[in-house]
């Protein structure tokens, strides 16, 4: 359904009022400020249900035991000679391809 220019409300009726602007204003800024405030309590919300579960985690799960570290490889000590070739191939294979 098409609409004619007859039927569009003229010019005049277009016009809001300064008392109309207002109200269109404050009825902006009453839904803004609505709005803004459920966020912000959902927020609270959020950080309040994260702060008891993280107190119940820690109060009722034990900590992981923790793995002893692997000593890191002295410069001295010694590389696998068949590690060295294949990392050595796979540079150079990678290399080769970036070209």
């Amino acid at each position: 359904m098409s609409m004619n220019l007859a039927d569009a409300p003229a010019a005049t009726e277009l016009v809001l009022s300064a008392a109309e602007k207002a109200e269109v204003l404050a009825d902006g800024l009453g839904l803004m400020g609505f709005g803004m405030g459920t966020v912000f309590v959902f927020l609270v919300i959020l950080i309040i249900a994260m702060s008891l579960m993280s107190s119940f985690v820690t109060k009722f799960l034990p900590d992981a035991p923790v793995a002893p570290a692997k000593p890191i490889a002295q410069p001295g000590q010694g590389v696998d000679p068949q590690l060295l070739k294949v990392l050595a191939a796979a540079v150079k294979e990678h290399r080769a391809s970036q070209k």
